[in-house]
């Protein structure tokens, strides 16, 4: 009795809803696509391009366009380049020595000399 709802009552609510797809303000809708204007700046750009990439292989070949790379480092700067690449190369040659069970062993080795500092002491403040 109290459950039911009479036609006149709550339903009248619901029939001013709108069905269907949203339609949202400034959004064009999906079927309607806009054509893509072609773009006559960037062609141009890309003839350009290719132009200038001819030229510059032309010039190469001809050998008139050679540059030479300049080091502008320092003497301190260039003795400490050939000092780190001097040291890398022993840590590479170091590491290589070994093979891989001969560096586990070794570390095991390591391990066993190492205090157990999970194993705590009793301390007793009592006795």
């Amino acid at each position: 009795e109290g459950t039911a709802v009479s036609g006149s009552g709550k339903m009248a609510e619901y029939e001013s809803v709108q069905s269907g797809a949203l339609k949202l303000k400034g959004v064009a809708q999906i079927g309607v696509k806009k054509k893509k204007k072609k773009n006559k700046e960037s062609k141009k750009m890309l003839e350009q391009i290719t132009s200038n990439q001819k030229q510059h292989t032309v010039m190469e070949e001809a050998g008139e366009h050679k540059r030479v790379p300049v080091d502008k480092r320092t003497l301190a700067q260039k003795a400490f380049d050939k000092m780190q690449e001097k040291r890398q190369i022993e840590r590479i040659l170091k590491k290589a020595s070994k093979t891989h069970k001969q560096s586990v062993e070794e570390f095991n080795r390591h391990l066993d000399t190492l205090t157990e500092h999970y194993d705590i002491p009793k301390v007793s403040w009592t006795k």
